[in-house]
């Protein structure tokens, strides 16, 4: 799935919420060791900022070097560029020794990974016993009776514009391939469910949805979703450009251990 976040990486960065510190203490008290942790698919480095707090180094990747130019820089974190051409010893040797990482973390894009190959670097990677991996995902954004109607219209509009691979987090990771062990964090088939409040603007609300990979899938055959009736209608259920709201998104999580 290279590029498929290339063109809006910088509306990305600013559009895409911060993740709660208390899920990473929550998965930092289930690891036994705290040396190192690879964020895979760290996109700007969302998650990796908050992994930092809880691992004296994170190794922090993506396919994308667009994404990676707009990263959050902290002293902790190393930033590396995977493509796809990198063979499975090469990322080994990239991340780490086998069975040296403490917490391995993939936030809101493993549906789009090789899973088999992924998951058999991570088994070799993973600190057994004692590690862990973690990977989650969040759906459509929540916020009150008028706006969600028109939020799940608008979703349904993008719908033939999605990777078929997006499919699985749209079924909240309930289909999601998870072969690992549970550590009390949602298992295969049942990912815990977690809120994720954000307060936002209007602009901001909007600078979500273009960040969509749909969205610019779209775009660029022509088809524009976030027409200016489609805007206005927003506003209106919004209840105003110059309105702030909070904003749920509820979030599916699994983790595990080999």
């Amino acid at each position: 799935m290279a590029g498929l976040f290339d063109k809006q990486a910088a509306i990305y960065a600013e559009a895409r919420p911060n993740f709660p510190e208390k899920w990473f203490s929550m998965l930092s008290a289930l690891t036994s060791h705290h040396s190192l942790a690879w964020d895979v698919g760290t996109g700007n480095g969302q998650a990796a900022i908050n992994i930092a707090q809880h691992y004296d180094k994170v190794i922090a990747t993506d396919i994308s070097e667009e994404q990676l130019k707009h990263a959050i820089h902290d002293p902790r974190i190393q930033y590396f560029h995977t493509p796809s051409s990198m063979s499975d010893n090469e990322i080994i040797s990239l991340i780490g020794d086998e069975n040296s990482v403490d917490l391995v973390t993939v936030s809101v894009a493993v549906h789009y990974f090789d899973l088999e190959r992924f998951y058999s670097q991570v088994k070799r990677l993973l600190r057994n016993p004692g590690g862990i991996i973690a990977v989650w995902t969040y759906n459509i954004i929540q916020v009150n009776s008028e706006f969600d109607p028109v939020m799940q219209r608008f979703y349904e509009s993008t719908l033939p514009f999605w990777s078929p691979k997006a499919k699985i987090a749209f079924d909240c990771y309930k289909t999601l391939p998870f072969p690992f062990e549970s550590v009390g964090v949602g298992c295969e088939g049942q990912p815990k469910i977690l809120d994720m409040p954000k307060q936002m603007s209007f602009e901001g609300m909007l600078g979500l949805l273009r960040s969509w990979s749909a969205v610019n899938t779209a775009k660029d055959q022509g088809v524009d979703l976030l027409s200016e009736n489609v805007v206005k209608r927003f506003e209106n259920a919004w209840g105003g450009s110059d309105v702030v709201r909070t904003v749920i998104f509820k979030t599916y999580m699994i983790a595990g251990k080999v």
